[in-house]
Order: C-alpha cells, then sequence, then structure tokens
C-alpha cells in the first residue's frame, strides 16, 4: 500500500472532503439539531427522497433490539450476495446493482444541496444523479469516478445515520474491523473484490489514484521521441475502499445527533454536537494517515482497524476536552 507522498496526500485530501461533506449532508436531514449538547426543536425536517422512509425509533432499546440486528443482518446478505455474484462473474447484475446504488446515493446527496426556493429538487439531483452514475459505471473515467465518490458516500450514511446510536456505531466498528483483518489478512477476499471490479467491471467501489513511476515516466518519454507507439507500460494504482471512507462519516453523523448519553461507572454524560462530530474526523483521519505512513509496498492492509482505533481516541478526547 506504500505510495508516495504525494499520492497519499491526495487520498488523505479526498477523505478529508468527503468527511466534512458528509457531515453537512447527514446534518441535513437529521430530524433534530444539536448546539452545546441541548436539543433544538427543528420545525421541518428535510426528510430523505425518493421516497425512502426510515423507522422511527420510540424508546432507546428499539436501537439493540430492532435496528442494529437487523443492520447487521442486511450487512451479511449484501457482502454475501455481493461475494456470489463476484464468484461466479455475472458482471452484468453487478453493474446494474452498483448503478442503482450510486443514483440513490448521488440523488441524496445532491438534493441536499439545491435551495430550498427551487422547485422539484427530487428531480433535479436524479437528472444530475443519472447521467453521472452512468458514466461511473459504464466508462470509466479517473476525474468523474473520484468527484463521485466524494458525494455517494455521504449520501448513504444519510440513511444509516437515524438507526444508530452511540453504543451500536461502537459496536459497527468493532464487527467491520474483525471483518476487514479476516478479509484482507486471512481469506485475501478483498483484494480479490478489488481486482476483479477494477479489472472486468472496470470500476472501483472507493477512492483510486493512477500513477507512474519517474522509470515509466522516462519510457514514455522515449516511446514518444521513437517511432513505437504501442507498448504496454506499468501504471501504479493507490486505492481506498469505500467502507473506509463511509464508516466514519457514520460514526461523525451519529455523534453530531447525540445530545447527551449516559455513561457506566459513575462517568459523566457523553454529549455529542457539532465539536466532537469533528474529533470523530479528525481521529479517523489521522488513523489512516499513521496506516499510510506505516505501510509497506506490495502489502495489503486492513484500513478499518487504524481507522476505528483513531476514532476511538477522537471520542474520548472529545469527552475530556468538550
Amino acid at each position: 500500500m506504500k505510495h508516495k507522498p504525494k499520492i497519499m496526500a491526495i487520498l488523505l485530501g479526498m477523505f478529508i472532503l468527503t468527511q466534512f461533506i458528509g457531515l453537512y449532508v447527514v446534518d441535513y436531514y437529521s430530524p433534530v439539531k444539536v448546539v452545546d449538547g441541548v436539543v433544538q426543536n427543528v420545525t421541518e425536517q428535510n426528510k430523505l427522497p425518493y421516497g425512502m422512509q426510515m423507522p422511527e425509533v420510540e424508546k432507546e432499546s428499539d436501537y439493540y433490539q430492532t435496528l442494529f440486528p437487523s443492520l447487521v443482518i442486511a450487512f451479511v446478505i449484501a457482502i454475501s450476495l455481493l461475494f456470489f455474484l463476484t464468484k461466479f462473474k455475472v458482471e452484468f447484475v453487478l453493474k446494474l446493482w452498483f448503478f442503482i446504488v450510486v443514483i440513490i446515493a448521488l440523488g441524496i446527496a445532491i438534493n441536499s444541496f439545491i435551495p430550498n426556493s427551487w422547485k422539484y429538487p427530487t428531480i433535479i439531483s436524479l437528472a444530475i444523479a443519472i447521467p453521472l452514475s452512468f458514466f461511473k459505471i459504464y466508462h470509466r473515467s479517473f476525474l468523474v469516478h473520484n468527484i463521485t465518490e466524494l458525494f455517494i458516500y455521504p449520501g448513504i450514511a444519510a440513511v444509516f445515520v437515524p438507526i444508530l446510536n452511540l453504543w451500536t456505531v461502537i459496536a459497527l466498528l468493532i464487527l467491520i474491523s474483525i471483518y476487514d483483518v479476516w478479509a484482507v489478512w486471512h481469506s485475501g477476499i478483498m483484494q480479490k473484490m478489488a481486482k476483479y471490479q477494477m479489472n472486468k467491471l472496470k470500476f472501483f467501489s472507493g477512492f483510486f489514484v493512477p500513477y507512474v513511476s519517474k522509470k515509466v515516466k522516462l519510457q514514455i518519454q522515449k516511446m514518444k521521441k521513437s517511432k513505437l507507439k504501442e507498448k504496454r507500460i506499468k501504471v501504479n494504482v493507490a486505492i481506498l475502499g469505500g467502507g473506509d471512507v463511509v464508516f466514519p462519516i457514520i460514526t461523525a453523523g451519529v455523534i453530531l445527533k447525540t445530545a447527551s448519553i449516559n455513561l457506566p461507572f459513575g462517568l459523566k454524560d457523553f454529549v455529542g454536537g457539532f465539536y466532537p462530530a469533528l474529533f470523530v474526523i479528525a481521529g479517523a483521519t489521522l488513523g489512516l494517515a499513521y496506516l499510510f505512513v506505516r505501510s509497506e509496498k506490495k502489502k495489503f492492509y486492513p484500513a478499518m482497524p487504524f481507522i476505528s482505533v483513531g476514532i476511538f481516541i477522537g471520542m474520548i478526547l472529545a469527552y475530556f476536552l468538550i
């Protein structure tokens, strides 16, 4: 995973930008606003578009008894289905699946940026999302791919934040980190799926930055000067998986909407809001940056354990400093 400092800086920059876009999108669709630990009444809730209705949480136990188990089961089914389709190389179905998901996620995110004074904002956002999704999935474009990635994960996060609270999002981070370690270091499923997406499906669910070494650059210059026009060149690719981007957004979104939650062992209440959410983003970024710096060339690493540790450190610092 080790890459040039410039490439790592680009990935980190896109990661941070997506986190802040995600914070805005999640806050836009949040039914409550929390300022300094105080819940403020919202007269008009910006509901998710396209008929998407989130289940209402009537009591705290709903998070643990219904919503979180359902979410875990949904993740298991989605990952299993994705692995099954990848194993049997059903490219048409996979591309269509990703195409629909990207349209919905982009539509949700874009809709939050359209002024309320405009008519038919959901139709406008859909009109923007469909062609972008088409070029992303069916035509390889480095620029379109990474620009759309900036908004896809905020849109996805806006769907999941309402059904999670502090404890369930912590449990989710732990489960995802364990799965990431198993999928990368033990089974190798993550590497196989990433290679299959890039080589067969011609797209990747995450950020990717292609670049060439100095040696290859010299070869390209020689090729331009010579008569040889066709020759294979090696292009390095720096990637960051979509899960590594979306789960910090979800966590920051949950902290953003958390007014106060009782902690055990006589500790003071954990108060969420905007500034604690910033600590989560900072912790996730530092965890990812640490991985980039410590990683070695030609080795794959699970990013979520490093990101999750950074998030937990950010939460602890927010608890003591804010």
